[in-house]
């Protein structure tokens, strides 16, 4: 049975039991106003937004930066909260699967990717808007502070090596 910290392995490709690059730094130890700073940002970003839609924005995010420490982290927030694995599962491919998400949802996994993946061009005004439809000014506004958060999260995640299950 897998685990949230143990990925499922096959004979030919079990991994070693750190990753080969191993974590160039400990940068929340080196750094602990800057890591205190992050998760004061992050508390406050989150205020008033829906946990399951606060975990699912973090998870696809992390998805679309490739950081596997938040990817671990927050599925298994996720199913803490008690989102469903089968949601989990087509988070990646939410546009085909559609009526596993509220509009809400959607409207907010496309901001996400909209801001995640900004070397694509500008926020556009129609997903800008989708989302304005769903969240008033303030919840918008935090969950644009969210999607920021979580991108810089994993840019320390992914520029430092963290692997999953190690903090």
């Amino acid at each position: 049975m897998t685990t949230a910290h143990t990925p499922r392995t096959t004979p030919e490709a079990a991994p070693a039991a750190t990753p080969p690059h191993g974590p160039r730094l400990r940068w929340a130890k080196l750094a602990p106003d800057v890591y205190k700073a992050m998760i004061a940002l992050d508390a406050a970003a989150k205020k008033g937004l829906d946990p399951a839609l606060v975990e699912l924005v973090k998870i696809r995010a992390s998805q679309l930066n490739h950081c596997a420490f938040c990817l671990d982290m927050h599925i298994t927030d996720a199913r803490k909260a008690g989102e469903t694995e089968e949601r989990i599962y087509l988070l990646s491919a939410w546009e085909e699967a559609a009526g596993y998400y509220s509009p809400e949802e959607q409207a907010a996994l496309a901001l996400t990717e909209a801001v995640t993946v900004l070397t694509d061009g500008f926020v556009p005004d129609a997903v800008y808007e989708r989302a304005a439809a769903h969240f008033d000014d303030a919840e918008l506004a935090r969950l644009l502070a969210l999607i920021t958060t979580i991108n810089a999260w994993n840019r320390f995640g992914v520029a430092t090596r963290m692997a999953p299950g190690q903090a």
